[in-house]
């Protein structure tokens, strides 16, 4: 069975389950999910920018209005919540946690719990981030041992 560890920031779309089921063909996959809630990520201006780069103004506008810490919690335990479902009807063996603070040690540590195959980030687009190399995939790479995916989220 092939293990993948499944950092996501927000709840999977059906696409990004059929897209992430479907990488390894018909070999069996199982899925460490962590959840990183967007709303924990500190720089709201970074996001507001990568908002205003793919022409989403009114996300943009409202990125201040996301919770954060604690608040943001029990809206990522849905969210994880409902992907690790979305994964399980899919035939996938899943299982995850909410990441509240150091992703990438967690990440790391995932990874070496579960002794997995690869890591995938499925994230929007994070262009500023991305160009300075400081997004998950790029830092986890240098972090994990094993390949680093980085995809991009559908939106619903």
């Amino acid at each position: 069975m092939f293990t993948s560890v499944l950092m996501i920031e927000k709840p999977l779309t059906s696409e990004d389950v059929e897209f992430v089921t479907t990488l390894h063909g018909d070999e069996a996959v199982s899925f460490f999910v962590l959840m990183q809630p967007r709303g924990d990520q500190a720089d709201v201006l970074l996001r507001a920018i990568d908002d205003v780069a793919i022409g989403e103004l009114k996300e943009a506008v409202r990125e201040g209005e996301e919770p954060e810490g604690q608040d943001a919690k029990p809206l990522a335990e849905r969210a994880l919540d409902h992907s690790l479902a979305a994964l399980r009807a899919a035939g996938c063996e899943a299982v995850g946690q909410v990441v509240e603070d150091h992703p990438l040690d967690r990440l790391k540590a995932a990874v070496d719990e579960s002794s997995a195959d690869e890591v995938i980030v499925l994230t929007a687009p994070h262009y500023v981030e991305e160009f300075f190399h400081r997004d998950w995939a790029s830092r986890a790479r240098h972090k994990v041992g094993v390949p680093v995916l980085k995809l991009f989220a559908h939106s619903e």
